[in-house]
């Protein structure tokens, strides 16, 4: 599913060279002696990489190597009426339509739409009818300051044509907001696309029609402008041996990062809007791409949760798939118009990305995070992406049917987090739009170009030392309690010893006469009894340890326990920089996650951990990971 293209290249000396290019932006070129083969790989690939059913995708054969996790986690993750409960709506001024249960209002939504509580049934019908594909204007976002963003789809008002009822319900989303007089319409297309629009009968809102509103026009390009820019990109990146001049000149003349400035842009004076309290009404041609990168990139800026991992992961089920991205036809999942792929969602990680570099501290997660998910809405591995709407994916039964990428997600979570990120640092966020600060993303474009990345991400060295800083504070602690439990005993063994030795001086005592036997085995087990009959404090009863429950079995002695509990915590880790092949002959590149076993500190790739247990050496108790050889050597299980 990751191919993009495959093209057969003139023959060779060698034999016949086959290129092959992924969404992931990895270009291979496989030379096969014979042509007569190359051509049979390149017609089966041909059949194989872009089905014609979608239910001949990946995700309804795919099953875990291992159970991972069962088929059902991820789905019930995110609901549409949690998060906007998270937003406190319903309320006052806000409902919950009901009119789109069965998808009769607009097929592309999702069956819970908020709209303003003055909205009557005639002005939510009138108003889906005037706009493109039935997209009426819905709530997205509400901010605490009551300021809205909503969305839609252009109207549908050509030179002169104008619906009542939508202006009606632009007034009521309106008034939902008592701190202004006025609201935005903001329309994300250059004002030319708009304007030819109008010629086929769709267009843009009237200011003299609509009373209260300032619109405005913001410039983002269409997905065909888009698609070709990026393809300029790649051949920038191709260049068998670049110049700088040529590189630069390439990646100029493609575009690409003035559009994404673009869509920061808008996505700034959308979020600036609403910070001073402004509500604004977004739309594009259809309301399903540049709305939904403006929209979810303007929340990102004004609310810290969508900084988070699980908040992230919430914005895009919301403004992404609930709201109908159409990311089988955008990603070319299966068979359909070439004119329909573009990159949207792309660049909608390329500006979190920018974000990311500008205010690291601000985000939850690191840049590996978007790369995975960039991967998996192409691989379509799991049935997260697959469809174009909410419908389609009821229709296909794809909870039922296959595998979450959420829940995969959620077994891997360590592998995501910013070690730098510092949670409510601030409120709303702003992106720094100046020419210099919007970067190329290597990571993303040159990903597997060898010999242009640090072979340890400095986030995950950073994150490395935090998580051994880590379990060394918690085994202190753990060593802490110990030390105090056994100065509490000693000491309690010491009073008993000199209340023993006052009675005996005070006592007369038998002489022991010359033939008396000191009986060793009478005395251990007497000590054995006292012991046994010690307070809960005693040091050697921790852990579900006492001599009460130890048999007198030599290999059950405390020396050993306390030995266990302390070598089970690696005091030293290995260093990253020295290590270029994990133990199983896996190398590690710029993009494979080392990982360190907390208790041998050796270094394993994420096959080699996969599994997580408390070590008697922590004083949280909390699982951590471990490589196999440990996890056996923990649970005495031989080789």
């Amino acid at each position: 599913m990751h191919i993009a293209s495959i093209e057969k290249l003139p023959l060779s000396t060698t034999g016949s060279p086959l290129l092959i290019r992924c969404k992931t932006f990895l270009s291979v070129t496989f030379v096969i002696p014979k042509d007569s083969e190359c051509h049979d790989v390149y017609t089966s690939l041909i059949k194989l990489f872009q089905p014609v059913s979608i239910n001949k995708l990946y995700c309804f054969n795919y099953q875990p190597a291992k159970d991972d996790f069962p088929k059902n986690v991820g789905w019930d993750f995110f609901k549409l009426e949690a998060e906007f409960k998270h937003m406190l709506v319903p309320n006052e001024n806000w409902t919950l339509c009901s009119m789109n249960e069965k998808y009769e209002l607009c097929d592309t939504y999702p069956r819970q739409i908020y709209v303003p509580k003055e909205a009557t049934t005639l002005m939510l019908i009138s108003s889906s009818r005037f706009r493109s594909k039935g997209r009426l204007p819905a709530l997205t976002y509400l901010h605490n300051n009551k300021a809205s963003i909503c969305r839609c789809s252009q109207p549908l008002s050509g030179f002169s044509a104008r619906c009542l009822e939508d202006e009606q319900m632009l007034e009521a989303i309106r008034k939902t907001n008592p701190n202004n007089d006025y609201m935005f319409v903001v329309d994300t297309r250059p004002r030319i696309n708009a304007m030819a629009n109008r010629a086929a009968g769709k267009g843009y809102e009237n200011e003299a029609f609509y009373e209260n509103i300032k619109f405005h026009f913001l410039g983002i390009e269409n997905i065909h402008v888009q698609r070709a820019s990026l393809q300029k990109v790649l051949e920038a990146c191709e260049q068998k041996s670049p110049t700088m001049s040529a590189f630069l000149n390439a990646l100029e003349s493609s575009g690409w990062l003035k559009h994404i400035r673009s869509i920061l842009d808008t996505s700034s004076f959308i979020a600036n809007a609403v910070d001073k309290g402004i509500s604004v009404v977004v739309h594009c041609s259809d309301g399903w791409d540049r709305t939904a990168q403006v929209c979810s990139l303007a929340q990102l800026m004004l609310n810290p949760y969508y900084r988070t991992i699980k908040g992230f992961q919430a914005l895009i089920e919301k403004d992404w798939l609930a709201f109908g991205h159409k990311f089988s036809e955008r990603c070319g999942h299966i068979q359909t118009d070439a004119r329909e792929v573009s990159p949207i969602f792309t660049q909608f990680l390329d500006c979190t990305w920018q974000l990311m570099s500008q205010r690291s501290e601000s985000f939850e997660f690191n840049e590996r995070f978007l790369l995975i998910l960039h991967d998996h809405v192409h691989s379509c591995q799991f049935g997260t992406f697959v469809g174009n709407c909410e419908k389609d994916r009821l229709d296909l039964k794809l909870a039922e049917r296959t595998f979450s990428l959420w829940g995969y997600m959620s077994n891997h979570l360590n592998e995501y987090i910013n070690p730098l990120y510092k949670p409510n640092v601030d409120e709303s966020i702003k992106a720094n739009l100046a020419p210099q600060c919007i970067k190329f993303w290597r990571g993303m474009y040159s990903r597997f170009e060898s010999g242009i990345h640090p072979r340890e991400p400095l986030g995950d060295l950073l994150l490395d030392s935090k998580e051994h800083c880590n379990s060394l504070e918690d085994h202190v602690q753990h060593l802490t309690k110990r030390i105090a439990s056994f100065k509490n005993y000693i000491s309690k063994s010491a009073k008993k010893l000199q209340d023993a030795t006052t009675t005996t001086t005070t006592k007369v005592t038998k002489e022991p006469t010359p033939n008396e036997i000191n009986d060793n085995k009478y005395n251990y087990d007497k000590k054995l009894s006292e012991l046994s009959a010690a307070d809960d404090d005693h040091p050697l009863k921790a852990s579900n340890m006492s001599f009460a429950n130890l048999s007198l079995n030599a290999e059950q002695t405390s020396p050993q326990a306390l030995s266990e509990e302390i070598s089970s915590v690696a005091l030293d880790w290995k260093s990253m920089r020295n290590v270029t092949t994990c133990s199983c002959s896996t190398p590690f590149d710029q993009f494979s996650k080392k990982t360190h076993c907390w208790r041998c500190g050796e270094i394993f790739c994420e096959r080699c951990i996969d599994k997580n247990v408390a070590l008697p050496g922590h004083d949280s108790g909390k699982p951590v990971p471990v490589c196999r050889g440990c996890f056996r050597q923990m649970q005495k299980q031989s080789p």
